[in-house]
């Protein structure tokens, strides 16, 4: 019998580095483009591919929010696996020699390359779209227009754009961190550096001190929490939900035991490897 193709959702277009990501870890995978973060889970939930792809955190600007709300707030899909990418911004035009007026590209790209673009186009408009390559593809639609894209080099080589400055990120190293969604753990072609473990809690409010509480319960246990980190429960002004990461451990399980004895909800995101790409 033939061996049915695996299917993974990403997000795209075609030259995003989710699909370098997704490419390095699935070689000979079927790849489903789709416009946004939301569209890779919903994707996935409806169970329309195996696994989906998602950028939840880079080095310079922080957690991906909307990956991280999307997946507390609409999903219980489980984090089967994080790939850790090197992040090298450009900018990229139809054309060179023409005036830069507007530059696309994803709201975190356009972060992370802050400080060049006030030095070099300090006039230009910066707008946001839902992935650097769908920026690439814009200006290779608008070749006669004075637009540029922040993107990778894949995605010039794709949409045939000309480089006008490579490797504009703020900060030398710049890294993406994506989780993948799925029901079974992945056999990839890279090199494991780590495995984590990530909780959402939600705490009580009649309990003074419950954050602190919660945090004692890993710390007295020897349990390295490598971050933490709060989002809006999106129910009423100073309502919280926290996002923790902890180096994989057996004593986890203890530690969430204490949790619940202290009326504290805790869901497990996933426990998994980390895989250098």
């Amino acid at each position: 019998m033939e061996r049915k193709q695996m299917k993974i959702a990403y997000l795209g277009p075609i030259g995003s580095f989710s699909q370098i990501a997704v490419k390095a870890a699935f070689p000979t995978a079927e790849l489903l483009s789709m416009d946004t973060i939301a569209d890779c889970v919903a994707t996935f939930d409806a169970e329309k591919c195996d696994f989906a792809l998602i950028p939840i955190e880079n080095s310079i600007e922080g957690t991906v929010n909307l990956a991280v709300d999307t997946l507390f707030h609409k999903s219980q899909a489980t984090v089967v696996a994080e790939f850790v990418l090197e992040i090298s911004q450009n900018l990229l035009t139809a054309q060179k020699n023409q005036q830069i007026e507007r530059i696309y590209s994803h709201p975190q790209a356009l972060a992370q390359s802050r400080e060049f673009l006030r030095e070099h186009y300090p006039e230009a408009q910066l707008i946001a779209v839902d992935s650097t390559a769908q920026a690439a593809e814009f200006v290779k639609k608008h070749a006669g227009e004075p637009v540029a894209a922040v993107a990778n080099l894949e995605a010039a080589a794709i949409y045939d754009l000309e480089i006008l400055a490579q490797n504009i990120q703020d900060a030398e190293m710049n890294n993406t961190r994506f989780w993948l969604l799925g029901r079974s753990f992945p056999e990839v072609p890279l090199v494991k550096i780590g495995q984590k473990v990530s909780l959402a809690l939600t705490l009580p409010e009649n309990i003074p001190g419950a954050l602190h509480k919660a945090i004692s319960s890993f710390a007295w246990r020897g349990i390295d929490m490598t971050k933490i980190e709060s989002r809006p429960l999106k129910t009423r002004l100073g309502q919280y939900f926290f996002i923790i990461d902890l180096v994989a451990d057996s004593k986890i399980v203890f530690a969430l035991e204490e949790l619940k004895s202290l009326g504290i909800t805790a869901r497990v995101l996933g426990q998994y490897n980390i895989y250098e790409v």
